[in-house]
């Protein structure tokens, strides 16, 4: 069947699917430029998307502002007509320092998770471009449309669930995460659509909900699109190993080889957990603590003197493909990677 496009106000994805955002330098602008270029919706993520800038160590906040626009502007090289926003997360330190470097380099869509983007609408006043919360419940959901109602007489344009199979950071307690099997996440998202709904209505306004987490397979993207009814997805996981994404051919390939076994949940420095691939780093960490011997400024809750290690550091390795000494966030299903594709062959196996 032929999908129906993905409609955010006046912006429109002929393919309603969304490449989520992943940090640090996975998701920059060769990806997300190839995913908008076939019609979808390309998200850079801006978490230490300047690392490989030679300032970077020296002023890392600063230098990550500046490189979103030029991510920005290389991604619309690629998709001069396509739908590009930016990944940003709460948690961020300097968040609205980051959200409105994004809008004023022009980006689409601003989706935000890891924390509740309670005070999106007023970094983004006075900007075109559309906001897009990421929440996991019901309950995160009503918080923030309620507070956007109350404080900004506004509702969001896009709301995004993510689920327990994501990857990444996760919204969920490890209790949860341990019994994946018997738990019926379908309605919960049900839930999320009724309570949207309310502020179309009082808005007079399409709200789309977009669900992602754990979708790999085009049996996946039936579910969501079909029996759940929604009107887009979000993938990331398999858009690691094509042939467009950022990642180096050494993280691509630790996909490949990744076993079912081998995707384990691990709490962050941060506190929350996480999933990502089982490696050497994740077995030492167990053991020993790494002291942070340089901030980068990543994270506004995250103490070096305390931290068992810096994630940027971790994440840094991932993405210069030092595999073995980094963090490897992943998918509920980044086992079931098998080769290397192009982008346009995941959309069009996907929708």
């Amino acid at each position: 069947m032929k999908r129906k496009p993905l409609i955010i106000g006046e912006l429109k994805a002929e393919c309603p699917l969304i490449q989520g955002g992943m940090g640090v330098g996975i998701s920059l602008s060769h990806l997300a430029g190839a995913v908008a270029k076939e019609g979808g919706i390309g998200m850079i993520s801006t978490a230490q998307i300047g690392f490989r800038e030679p300032e970077f160590e020296q002023a890392p906040i600063e230098t990550n502002l500046r490189c979103i626009g030029k991510e920005l502007e290389k991604a619309r090289k690629i998709a001069p007509e396509g739908v590009i926003g930016c990944n940003i997360m709460v948690a961020t330190r300097r968040y609205e320092d980051y959200v409105r470097a994004a809008v004023k380099a022009g980006a689409d869509l601003i989706a935000s998770g890891a924390g509740l983007p309670a005070k999106l609408p007023e970094f983004t006043r006075g900007f075109r471009a559309k906001l897009a919360p990421i929440v996991s419940s019901v309950k995160a959901a009503a918080v923030i449309c309620k507070l956007w109602d109350r404080h900004y007489q506004t509702a969001p344009d896009l709301v995004i669930v993510e689920g327990p199979e994501a990857g990444g950071h996760l919204g969920f307690d490890e209790e949860t995460l341990s019994h994946l099997e018997t738990l019926d996440y379908g309605k919960e998202i049900r839930g999320v659509v009724a309570h949207v709904r309310q502020y179309e209505e009082k808005y007079g306004k399409k709200i789309p909900v977009v669900a992602g987490g754990g979708i790999y397979t085009r049996k996946d993207a039936e579910y969501y699109l079909e029996e759940l009814g929604l009107d887009g997805i979000q993938v990331s996981t398999r858009f690691v190993t094509t042939e467009e994404c950022d990642a180096p051919a050494a993280y691509k390939q630790a996909y490949l080889d990744a076993r079912k076994e081998d995707i384990v949940i691990t709490k962050s420095p941060v506190g929350m957990p996480g999933r990502a691939i089982r490696n050497r780093f994740l077995e030492e960490m167990k053991k020993v603590r790494k002291p942070v011997t340089k901030c980068f400024q990543c994270l506004e809750k995250c103490n070096p003197k305390e931290t068992p290690y810096c994630i940027t550091e971790a994440l840094v390795n991932a993405a210069k493909g030092k595999i073995q000494d980094a963090l490897l966030f992943c998918g509920a299903k980044a086992y079931l990677a098998e080769r290397i594709e192009t982008v346009h062959e995941v959309m069009a196996d996907l929708t």
